[in-house]
């Protein structure tokens, strides 16, 4: 499994398929109705490089991604990244791609300074809190639905990264 940055210099098929995968993404949490501002929402991610988008690549296939956005804490002065976005085609599960896409954002945020990774899950997403788990994230408590239409609350997990 190869990690790469999606940004303007990668290939315009290889980013092709990471927008078609977060359209998927969309999808698999209900949203339903606006896949080409979903489209366009994510090439202006990459266009303007306010948050880094890597693709876990088998062979010539884009088996997943992964969406962070960078933030800051006042209080600890420094930066925190948010895992946001995480997805892996339903045909690529179980090759290892979602653990990696992880592992590349601990290992990229102990390279950039950043003090911790945080991200929100489904509680009944058992899969991925095992992942998660498996990787160091611990749960920091459950959130506030995120959206108008959400009914229930995620929960944050938090990695303290080792640099």
């Amino acid at each position: 499994m190869i990690i790469t940055r999606i940004d303007g210099a990668t290939a315009v098929g290889t980013t092709s398929a990471v927008v078609e995968l977060f359209v998927a993404y969309r999808h698999f949490y209900g949203r339903l109705d606006t896949d080409e501002d979903a489209r366009t929402f994510l090439r202006r991610r990459v266009q303007t490089q306010d948050s880094f988008v890597w693709a876990a690549l088998a062979g010539d296939d884009v088996a997943g991604f992964v969406q962070v956005y960078p933030a800051h804490t006042s209080l600890d002065l420094g930066t925190v990244w948010w895992l946001n976005d995480l997805f892996v085609a339903p045909a690529a599960r179980s090759l290892g791609a979602g653990r990696a896409l992880v592992q590349h954002v601990i290992d990229e945020a102990a390279t950039h300074g950043v003090s911790e990774v945080r991200l929100e899950t489904q509680p009944e997403n058992a899969t991925a809190r095992a992942l998660y788990e498996r990787l160091g994230f611990t749960v920091d408590g459950p959130s506030a639905p995120v959206a108008e239409h959400d009914d229930e609350a995620f929960l944050t997990y938090v990695h303290r990264v080792v640099r």
